[in-house]
């Protein structure tokens, strides 16, 4: 891949025009009948149905394949709070990786409120406009509460990427990881660094795949989350425990399992070391993990380890969930996006990484070597089955758990369509090949 840098990143948002999408017509426009059908007088025939039956704007309008990205830009990835305004870059990116990845078109909207309260009655108000919301980059522990507020006031799915979406993929890394070094989640010791939105969340989807909670050590900056310690928040007290470790060092001696979520060069090759045979150890930090792929590797061979970077084996992405938990989503009018539709997800994705790497993949890569294994926990994103196998499996959930408002029965015919989609969306997989220097 190419190195990437200031001017070379700045080019491309820059030209050939500015920003990473833009809105094309769905409908012909070229005649006056057209321009009369798209709007007055022929728009009024459609709004008189939806005032009748507000359910027919999934049939009359592009609502039901609408997702909004919003963001008030308090906790953008390795950049802190920086703002709505400065936020857009990446908020533009998620709405291409919607359409590129799950064909959902996206809609990013920066709000500038910090306000917990209203910023909820902001994304409420305008909850009507879309299938799907999709939360970005808003700092904890308001992150918590504003989610939760949305779900309870929206009748559509409404989900915060940094805690869920982190939490499917690493989900399905673990499974494979596990696998792999022949433990079981009921058994394993499991330590956190970091008590931030998506470690919670991780922990928390982590326990609903059997970890038990008198298993987990989570740390913050200031240590052991511990029963011992005075004024912690809700959130640290669910997971405070009883056991005698003070540092996060006393915490991994004997762990099976380390999930970083914190800063960088927290972990040393000693700590790793003196955790459990055949460990798993996920150090997410971004842009820089908690330990580096090199030292980790060479602290033990018998180690599964993964990060958050593209340029190392097993990276924990989140594109290998939002798109196809939103496109479920919104395809079947699911109420909201459970427990059961995040662990279906995060089945189906582990389950993909275990099925043969096609040789186009394989190509795509410049990488013939790929293939399940402890360098190989997770599909890549360019896998193009990842929406045929992953988005059924969560429809079936969603159905099962009954917040499906439109049950999708046929599953393999579901799978067609799915399908469909993706060829359709060939020409922006072939570009983003390109830039893998893969065409």
């Amino acid at each position: 891949m190419t190195k990437i840098n200031r001017k070379l990143a700045l080019d491309y948002h820059q030209y050939p025009q500015p920003g990473k999408t833009e809105i094309v017509p769905t409908k012909p426009y070229r005649s006056p009948e057209d321009l009369s059908l798209a709007y007055s007088p022929g728009v009024a025939y459609p709004c008189e149905e939806i005032k009748k039956n507000p359910d027919t704007s999934y049939l009359y309008t592009g609502r039901g394949n609408l997702v909004a990205v919003i963001s008030n830009g308090t906790a953008v990835l390795g950049l802190g709070n920086i703002g709505p305004v400065a936020s857009k870059p990446v908020m533009e990116g998620k709405a291409l990786l919607f359409k590129v990845f799950a064909g959902l078109d996206c809609f990013d909207i920066e709000v500038d409120e910090n306000d917990s309260v209203k910023f909820v009655e902001h994304v409420r108000a305008i909850s009507c406009t879309f299938g799907g919301i999709n939360l970005e980059d808003i700092k904890a522990p308001e992150c918590f509460e504003i989610e939760r507020q949305l779900k309870e006031q929206c009748d559509i799915p409404v989900m915060h990427d940094d805690q869920h979406g982190t939490a499917v993929v690493s989900a399905a890394a673990l499974i494979n990881a596990l696998r792999i070094q022949s433990k079981n989640f009921d058994s394993v010791r499991l330590v956190v660094n970091g008590a931030g939105a998506a470690a919670v969340a991780c922990t928390r989807l982590y326990m609903s795949l059997g970890v038990r909670k008198e298993n987990i050590v989570m740390c913050d900056s200031k240590g052991v989350i511990s029963t011992r310690r005075d004024n912690l928040s809700d959130i640290k007290r669910e997971f405070a425990t009883d056991l005698p470790y003070e540092t996060l060092a006393e915490a991994l001696v004997g762990a099976d399992v380390f999930l970083g979520l914190s800063v960088a060069n927290v972990l040393t090759p000693d700590m790793i070391r003196s955790m459990a045979p055949r460990p798993v150890v996920f150090a997410l930090a971004n842009p820089d993990p908690e330990i580096d792929y090199e030292s980790a590797m060479a602290s033990r061979r018998d180690i599964v380890f993964a990060t958050g970077r593209s340029d190392y084996p097993n990276q924990i992405n989140n594109v290998l969930g939002f798109p196809y938990i939103f496109r479920a989503a919104l395809d079947c009018r699911a109420t909201e996006i459970n427990e059961a539709m995040k662990l279906a997800a995060a089945h189906a994705i582990a389950a993909l990484a275990r099925q043969p790497v096609p040789d186009s993949l394989r190509r795509a890569y410049h990488d013939h070597s790929l293939a399940y294994g402890a360098g190989y926990i997770l599909p890549k994103p360019f896998d193009k089955r990842l929406l045929t196998e992953v988005a059924p499996s969560i429809v079936k959930a969603a159905c099962a758990s009954g917040v499906a408002r439109q049950p999708i029965l046929d599953l393999h015919q579901y799978a067609l369509h799915l399908s469909t989609l993706i060829q359709s969306n060939d020409a922006y997989i072939t570009d983003l090949l390109k830039n893998l220097g893969a065409a």
